[in-house]
Order: C-alpha cells, then structure tokens, then sequence
C-alpha cells in the first residue's frame, strides 16, 4: 500500500505547464464536469474528474463543490504522495485517480460518475457481459465489476485498479463508473457511451437473460476496434 501524507499539505503551485496551457487545462476540466451534469452522469457533488500532468502530478475537481460553482483555479494540483495545492482540497476519489494514472500509461484523464444506469448494474454487483459488441469498446470480452470497499480509500484504489486491467471503464459495487481515456474529451465520450451500453443491459435483463456472443466473435470485434476510426495503410 502507498503512504499518502494528509490532503492540506500544500504541493507548490507549479502545474508544470505554461501559465496559459494550465489556465486552458482547467477550463477545459471545468467544461467536463460541467458536461458530466448536463449528461445526466452526474447530479450536485457526486462524481469527480481528472486530468494527468507532468512529473506525476495531476489536477483534480475540489471537494463537495457542484460544478456549477465552481471556478478554473478551484481545481486542485495533487502529486504523487497525495499533497496538493488549491484553494480547496481535492476530491474525496483523489487515490483512485492518482492510483489509476500510475497503473496505466495510457491514462490521461479519468472520470467517476454515479451515472443511474451504471450505478443500477453497480448495486446489483453485476459484471456486464459480451451481450453486445460495443462492449469491446472498453478493452475485452466483459466490463467488470470492482469489489466493495468504502469511497475515499486505498482499498478502493486497489480494487479499482484490479478491475480496470486491460480495460478503461469498470463498475464499483454499490457506487458507480469509472471510465479513463487518453484525454478529456476523449474520457467523456467513453463515460457517456458506457452508461449508454449500461441502459441498454438493463433494458435487456428486463426482457430476460441476453443471448451472448462468443468469445470467438468478441475476439473478432476486439481486432477490428484496434483500427476503428484511425488510417489504415494501403
């Protein structure tokens, strides 16, 4: 387990960037939080947004504060020992971010949300299986379901983590999503297809259980989604 050192010990207000890249970074921050709500993944304070910075700092939504009050420069800087800088102190979820950018080079920026259909599947500590192809969207055959532990602490980290490996979104038992993309467009549009796909399963288990697809099939949409939407040599 990683020692952390208590949230209020201040980490130097350096982001590491340009004054104007920072400033543009936690608008943009902002914006998706912002979006989170409008997509229904998120009401009032629940749910919390990141994005990774240089030297294994990242910048993270404050604490109990809707997004809708909240300003650019209420983001908090967090390193790597957990020590932050801001006005306000950094999520509650600050491990789980951190622990997430740690384990995966390919995150640059994740979100947690306590989206309805999400968090449905989440309370029933369902794993959704291949009941269709989109689910290889998300790194394989399943989206799993993280093991139980308490908001705000390692175990949860780690729990988190384990889920998520060769994966970028999971559930949390009896807590919600979380989905990491490459940055925070790209990490938004992720959260907002996975509580798509989690609507569709839950409309689905009410019809009865799905017909489900191969592994052989699921392993054929896995290959193709290594392209999808990039160029392809002739």
């Amino acid at each position: 387990m990683r020692e952390t050192v208590e949230h209020g010990e201040p980490a130097g207000d350096a982001c590491g960037l340009p004054a104007d890249e920072e400033l543009a970074l936690r608008s943009t921050l902002l914006d998706t939080l912002r979006a989170m709500g409008e997509a229904r993944l998120n009401v009032g304070t629940a749910g919390n947004a990141s994005v990774r910075l240089p030297a294994g700092k990242m910048l993270i939504s404050p604490s109990g504060v809707p997004a809708e009050r909240c300003r650019p420069e209420d983001m908090a800087v967090v390193d790597g020992d957990g020590r932050h800088a801001g006005p306000l102190a950094p999520s509650s979820e600050w491990q789980l971010h951190r622990d997430i950018y740690a384990a995966f080079a390919a995150a640059g920026a994740v979100l947690h949300a306590h989206a309805p259909f999400a968090t449905a599947l989440a309370c029933q500590r369902l794993e959704i299986p291949p009941f269709h192809y989109m689910i290889a969207r998300f790194g394989g055959i399943s989206v799993r379901c993280a093991r139980y532990a308490t908001f705000g602490t390692q175990a949860l980290s780690d729990a988190t983590v384990t889920a998520l490996q060769a994966r970028n979104a999971c559930l949390l038992a009896n807590h919600g999503m979380v989905v990491f993309g490459r940055d925070l467009g790209h990490a938004l549009a992720l959260a907002i297809e996975f509580e798509t796909l989690c609507e569709q399963y839950w409309r689905t288990l009410q019809l009865g259980p799905p017909v489900l697809l191969s592994e052989a099939e699921m392993a054929e949409v896995i290959e193709r989604f290594r392209w999808y939407g990039k160029a392809r040599r002739a």
